[in-house]
Formats: C-alpha cells, sequence, structure tokens
C-alpha cells in the first residue's frame, strides 16, 4: 500500500499532458452495444458472407471446363484402358475408371487437385475424393451432351423449314444446323463418313434411332450408331462437329478389321456391311419386315434368266436375244439397292475430246430394269424388273471397273432430276394406290485426279444432303466433306460423278397417282 501511495504521488507531480488516459467504466448494456457497434463498422463484408448459406457441393462446380470437353471418343480408362465403370474429369476431360479410394479418378482427384467427375454410363455428377453425389441444375447441358435424348414432338420438325428458320449455338457462338455438322476425318474414313450421313438423314431410320434408349444386351455396334445418330442431331452440342470415332472402332472390330480408319475404301461396300449388320442386330430374318431396315429399303426384284444359244443365221454383230420359244427361269430376289452400269467411256480421244467428259441420263442407266434390256454373263441372258419398290431406294452407280493390272474409274456425268424420277417404267403394275414418283434426298459423290484410273490416295468423298424437302425455295441442300459443311445451289450437285444415291418416295395423293411432278432439272 506504501509503494502504490509513493507511486501515485509520483504520478502526481507529471504534467497533465504526460499522464496516462483513464479507462472508461462501462456497463455491460454499453458493453454490448458498442460492441455490435464496432462490427458493423469494421466487419461489415464479413457478415454478409456468414449469413448467406454455403452448399457444399457448389464448392468445386467453378472448375468445370465446358471448352474442353469431349465425349466422342471410346470411353475406356486412360490409365488402365477399361471401360468398366468409367469415369470422366470435368476438369480436364479425361477418363478414368472407379471413384473408391483405390482407384484411378480417386488418385487424380488428389493429385491434380480436379475433383468434379461424372459417370459416363449414368450421367450421375461426383465430388472426389469426399465422394458424395451432386446434384444441380447447371450440370444438366454436360448430362445432354453426353446421352442427349428426343422425344416424339421434338422429332417431328427435323430437317423441316422450321428447323432451318431457327439455328443452334455451340458454345464458341457459332451457328450450325442440327444434323448437317462435320464428321471428323480421323484418318481416312471420309468413305464412312457420306455413309452415316446419307443413313441418318433417312426419316424412319433416324426417327428410331433417336427415340431409342438401348441400354440393355444390344449389340454395341446398334448401341453406337444410335448414339452417333443422338450427337449428330444434338441441338445442344459444345462444338458444332462430331467425331464418329467411338462408332468407327467397334465397326473395325465387328468387321474383323475390313473396315479401317487408316485405310481408304469403297463407300458401297461398307454401306451393305452397315446395312446387313444392323438387321442382323435388331433380330432380323428373311420377313420383309422384320426390321426397320428391311422395312425401309428393302425391295423385290424379277429375274428372268435363259441359256444364250446361238443361231447359225444370226450375224456377227446381232446381240443375243431371248427365245419364247424355250424355257425362260424366272426367280424373284430382295434387293436392298440397285445397281446399274454406266456406259463404257471412248478408248480413243484426240486432243479436244480428251477435255469433253461424257454425259448420260439417269433413266437411260435405269433401263436395266425395265424388262426388255437384256445382258449376258456366263453364258446366260438376263433381264430385270422390280416386283415392289421400298419406300427409299438405293441406287450404286458402277463407277469403278478391276482388271488384271489396275482399278479403273469410269468419268461419265449422270444427269438427274432433284424432284419427281418416275419409277413406273422399271416395275410391275404397280396397283393405283401406290405412287411411283420418288424425290432425291442424299446424293455421294467421288473426286479424285483426272483420268480413268481410281487413285486412291488422293480420293475425296462428298454428301450432299436434302434439307427441309417440297422443292422450291424453302428446300435447301447442303455439301458435306468431313468438316467442311456449305450451303450448295441445286445445280451443282449433279455435276460431280456420283456413286450413290438415296431416293424417297413421294406421298401419295387421293387420285391414286403420285403427287404433280415437280422437276427441278431436266431430265
Amino acid at each position: 500500500m506504501q509503494q502504490k501511495r509513493q507511486d501515485d504521488e509520483d504520478m502526481s507531480e507529471l504534467p497533465e499532458s504526460e499522464r496516462p488516459t483513464k479507462k472508461v467504466k462501462v456497463t455491460p448494456e454499453d458493453s454490448e452495444g458498442s460492441t455490435v457497434q464496432t462490427s458493423q463498422e469494421n466487419y461489415e463484408d464479413q457478415e454478409v458472407v456468414q449469413k448467406e448459406e454455403i452448399r457444399s457441393s457448389d464448392l468445386y462446380l467453378d472448375t468445370i471446363n465446358r471448352a474442353i470437353l469431349d465425349f466422342d471418343f471410346e470411353k475406356v480408362c486412360s490409365v488402365s484402358l477399361s471401360n468398366v465403370n468409367t469415369y470422366g474429369c470435368l476438369v480436364c476431360g479425361k477418363y478414368f475408371q472407379g471413384r473408391g479410394r483405390k482407384s484411378y479418378a480417386y488418385s487424380h482427384s488428389i493429385h491434380e487437385d480436379h475433383h468434379v467427375f461424372i459417370n459416363l454410363e449414368t450421367t450421375k455428377v461426383y465430388v472426389l475424393p469426399d465422394g458424395y453425389p451432386v446434384s444441380d441444375p447447371s450440370l444438366e447441358d454436360i448430362s445432354y451432351v453426353l446421352a442427349p435424348t428426343f422425344t416424339r414432338d421434338s422429332v417431328v420438325h427435323l430437317s423441316s423449314p422450321v428447323q432451318l428458320a431457327k439455328p443452334s449455338y455451340d458454345l464458341a457462338s457459332k451457328a450450325y444446323l442440327p444434323g448437317y455438322v462435320g464428321l471428323n476425318n480421323i484418318k481416312r474414313n471420309d468413305h464412312m463418313n457420306v455413309i452415316i450421313h446419307s443413313l441418318l438423314h433417312v426419316p424412319p431410320l433416324r426417327d428410331f434411332l433417336l427415340l431409342s434408349d438401348f441400354r440393355g444386351k444390344e449389340p454395341e455396334l446398334l448401341k453406337r450408331f444410335a448414339a452417333l445418330a443422338k450427337k449428330v442431331w444434338n441441338p445442344r452440342l459444345f462444338k458444332s462437329q462430331v467425331s464418329p470415332h467411338e462408332f468407327l472402332q467397334e465397326v473395325n472390330r465387328a468387321s474383323s478389321g475390313k473396315f479401317r480408319l487408316e485405310q481408304q475404301g469403297d463407300p458401297v461396300e461398307f454401306l451393305g456391311w452397315l446395312l446387313n449388320h444392323l438387321h442382323k442386330d435388331l433380330g432380323g430374318t428373311k420377313k420383309k419386315t422384320s426390321s426397320i431396315i428391311f422395312t425401309t429399303f428393302q425391295g423385290e426384284l424379277r429375274v428372268e434368266t435363259q441359256h444364250v444359244l446361238i443361231r447359225p443365221e444370226s450375224g456377227e454383230n446381232e446381240k443375243p436375244r431371248f427365245d419364247i420359244d424355250r424355257d425362260i427361269k424366272v426367280s424373284e430376289s430382295p434387293f436392298l439397292f440397285l445397281a446399274v452400269d454406266l456406259p463404257p467411256p471412248p478408248l480413243f480421244q484426240d486432243a479436244v475430246e480428251k477435255n469433253i467428259i461424257p454425259q448420260v441420263s439417269i433413266h437411260s442407266v435405269l433401263a436395266k430394269y425395265d424388262g426388255k434390256t437384256t445382258q449376258e454373263s456366263l453364258g446366260q441372258l438376263r433381264r430385270f424388273k422390280c416386283k415392289r419398290l421400298p419406300p427409299y431406294i438405293i441406287v450404286h452407280f458402277r463407277r469403278f471397273t478391276k482388271n488384271v493390272f489396275v482399278e479403273e474409274k469410269n468419268p461419265t456425268i449422270i444427269n438427274f432430276p432433284l424432284r419427281g424420277l418416275d419409277f413406273k417404267n422399271y416395275v410391275d403394275a404397280p396397283p393405283d394406290n401406290l405412287s411411283t414418283i420418288y424425290d432425291l434426298i442424299a446424293n455421294v459423290t467421288h473426286e479424285s485426279v483426272a483420268g480413268t484410273t481410281h487413285d486412291k490416295e488422293s480420293t475425296v468423298w462428298k454428301a450432299h444432303l436434302r434439307a427441309s424437302g417440297g422443292g422450291g425455295e424453302s428446300e435447301k441442300w447442303f455439301m458435306i466433306q468431313d468438316l467442311i459443311v456449305e450451303e450448295t445451289r441445286k445445280e451443282m450437285i449433279f455435276l460431280g460423278e456420283t456413286v450413290l444415291q438415296i431416293w424417297e418416295k413421294r406421298p401419295h395423293d387421293k387420285k391414286g397417282k403420285g403427287e404433280s411432278m415437280d422437276v427441278d432439272i431436266d431430265k
């Protein structure tokens, strides 16, 4: 106490300016009020953040990079190469197997600090390494790009003027038309790309694939072809192009290496293999309505055969013909496409004739099926006529022939109308309630160096596809060559060396005939 009194006396001797300030006694009410006031002044922003509820599922969603996501490639783990229980990292786009503690996806989430993953089979999103699922509306666009879905109402207006008036946009704000997008030429698979595009623009087959839901034990080729169709017609793509890699990998396996990515091939040969394989995968039999393939493309052909008999009075240049006095063998055969032969080009040409490209009308080559024109092969005469026409006719122009030395190419140009091709001369007395008038929907052309030799190394395949029908201004045509998609003029379509065409039967009217015949280009 004496020491304290001495300190107080010393303090009293100091000037007032040098004395320490005394603490003010504050009541509990004043203390609480001053504390709140200080917090509001100094930590206002912090309080606002604390009041907002932060969901744990939202912590890593801002790390998703949609620009690098690509679900077109085969869904296998980038480490183990397994396709079982595969997850895609939504940050870097790589595929990893599993999400358990010992899985590759779990290790990736720890080492690379990437935490958002999507199950490539179920489209469910998880955060790793915590392992909890995420359900957020902002992820719906990613799930739709991975596994697009279509309804009957959504497929009604495909390839119609309504669709042409409303283009879609990708992440880069680039406009594109669903269904008319480029297919990536991975190595040398452009001959398969044109067939994929052509088939996916046949309405019955297209709608069947878009509305399908193959999640069971269906063959893998059928599943991947349906998945590719949904991606091509997806109106919400991240990129305005699609890679057929996943489908073509399965084509390579199913064909035992006959159709490969790195080897140029024949699109007609691939078409025949694909149609028959899809028919088999769909459980099809020999019945004409056993699958969507036969219902759409299969017709019936009547074949008359007779042995060649050389008469002594026949001249040297007289062609053999059918003899009605002898037996004629008649058989019926189903077909998926009609093959027609082109007239051979002149062998010897002068300087002027070399610059002239031979042309022929499509009716002159289709005369093979008029039931009158004969063909001689292996000592037999044959003539053909269609007995039943399918809803969609595939016509193959035999442009390539092989000899002992090289494979020759016929450069003849086919003149054909885009609308109103009448097949009544090539079918046996069709019923009055069936139309025989067809409109073109797909045209596949071949381009290579000039000459009569087929140079596979310099071959380019293109597809012309119809967008919206009915003719006139509403009908447009697009040329697709791999990633190149351009609108083309109708007059330019028949200038290429056509190899394959798909014709659509025109709807039947009440008068028992096809609708009024509109021809855009003279026959």
